[in-house]
């Protein structure tokens, strides 16, 4: 990403943590509060650092929030002959919902290359993006860079790969690299498509292609801010979630995108909140089967993503159970916001 024309850095506000810690909330207060507080930018907008919300017609399983009123535009930003769209919430853009198709596989690779050029475009315009979300490897991505992003698909291994189970394939990448075999969690080991694209990294590895080196730390001046509640409160939250999310008709929902041609294998269906709904429509498992099942993944999943913040030594970290959290927030975000 290339610095907007100013003689400074270009600043972006990072807003992260696990689900159901209020992040999107924050972003439009924060929003809100800022624009009155620079010289240098014109406005704040939002950029979504989420891997399921970037698919059409899959708002209430992943938890888009759109507000009665939010309406979706399209820009005059274009990457790849495709016009990118935003929501306009209060007036506040938020970038990075709805990129692709259901059907359609994406990566983190796709991901980047578009948020790169939306927060390129949102420079220009000398305005602040505050990335927010939950997927640790979709913010680092944007705000570090990734060493292995640009080793492409090897189609041909995928299809070879392709039915074989999580501990056959564990098994070819400890042969293939015993060193990230080993640094896996218990998640990611037992994760068939991770342990793929592990296992086509070393195989590119060992290769030794020669290659451009396209690699690099982006020149940001970051701050990260993380949300965090005690589990117990977690928990509840995410229970309540989950029922406001029955109500809102996830259901329904997924009957719409299995109608449009949508099937399980599908990788957007593999996705929280979608893929523990397949037993229930094939007609094995009960609602309330289903409902015990997606909150046991929602809560693993906060483990997860904590454990995953938790390594970066750059995050202030926030509790949202404290009322006077938000004015703390604020006070730090504008000391860095009008700094040079």
């Amino acid at each position: 990403m290339d610095a907007p024309t100013l003689n400074l850095r270009p600043k972006l506000l990072i807003v992260c943590g696990p689900t159901a810690t209020g992040k999107t909330e924050l972003a439009l207060h924060l929003a809100e509060v800022l624009v009155s507080d620079s010289k240098i930018y014109s406005g704040v907008e939002i950029v979504s650092g989420d891997s399921r919300q970037v698919y059409k017609n899959m708002d209430i399983g992943t938890g888009k929030g759109l507000p009665k009123g939010a309406k979706y535009k399209i820009s005059n930003l274009k990457f790849k002959n495709k016009t990118i769209g935003y929501y306009e919430i209060d007036r506040v853009k938020i970038w990075g919902y709805d990129l692709v198709n259901p059907k359609e596989a994406y990566s983190v690779s796709k991901y980047t290359e578009i948020a790169d050029e939306i927060l390129k475009n949102i420079w220009e315009r000398r305005k602040l993006p505050i990335l927010v979300g939950g997927t640790g490897l979709y913010i680092k991505s944007l705000v570090s860079g990734i060493e292995t992003i640009s080793i492409p698909q090897n189609k041909s291994l995928r299809r070879s790969l392709g039915k074989k189970s999580a501990p056959e394939l564990f098994e070819i990448l400890a042969q293939l690299d015993p060193v990230k075999a080993g640094s896996l969690n218990t998640s990611d080991s037992k994760n068939p498509r991770r342990l793929v694209r592990a296992i086509e990294i070393a195989q590119w590895k060992l290769k030794r292609i020669k290659r451009k080196k396209t690699y690099q730390k982006k020149n940001l001046d970051s701050v990260f801010i993380g949300l965090y509640a005690p589990k117990e409160m977690l928990e509840k939250r995410i229970q309540e979630r989950i029922q406001e999310r029955l109500k809102k008709g996830i259901e329904d929902e997924i009957k719409r995108l299995l109608k449009s041609g949508v099937y399980w294998e599908d990788q957007s269906m593999q996705s929280l909140a979608y893929k523990e709904w397949k037993g229930y429509f094939a007609g094995s498992k009960t609602k309330d089967e289903v409902i015990k099942n997606w909150e046991n993944d929602e809560k693993n999943y906060v483990k997860r993503q904590m454990i995953w913040f938790k390594t970066n030594l750059n995050i202030h970290w926030f509790d949202i159970t404290k009322p006077v959290y938000p004015n703390d927030v604020e006070k730090m975000v504008k000391e860095w916001y009008i700094s040079k």
